[in-house]
């Protein structure tokens, strides 16, 4: 499951997702009109392509490295709203990823 923030209009997407790699993000993304788009990630490796692309400006903090906020860089927003998806779908044990899309 993906969340996606829309910070100029607070709009909040929650996309069920079989994987997480990039072969996943890249159509999420590719439809969104700003070029380049500015994508704010944590250091999760499946962004990091995205970095090299001239379509995107990457920014993203580890927070492996105990990183979790710089200036206007953080994750925030997304990781509270996967944890409530999360714990909405708690009750549901047993959700096959081909139906996530369904209860979400």
């Amino acid at each position: 499951m993906f969340v996606l923030v829309d910070r100029g209009t607070e709009q909040r997407y929650v996309v069920p997702a079989k994987s997480a790699d990039e072969s996943t993000i890249r159509p999420l993304l590719a439809d969104r009109q700003q070029e380049p788009l500015t994508v704010y990630t944590d250091g999760f490796r499946a962004y990091d392509p995205l970095t090299e692309d001239e379509q995107f400006d990457r920014e993203y903090v580890v927070h492996g490295d105990g990183e979790y906020a710089d200036d206007t860089v953080y994750v925030n927003t997304c990781e509270s709203h996967a944890s409530l998806a999360r714990r909405w779908l708690s009750p549901h044990r047993g959700i096959s990823k081909d139906r996530l899309a369904q209860y979400l």
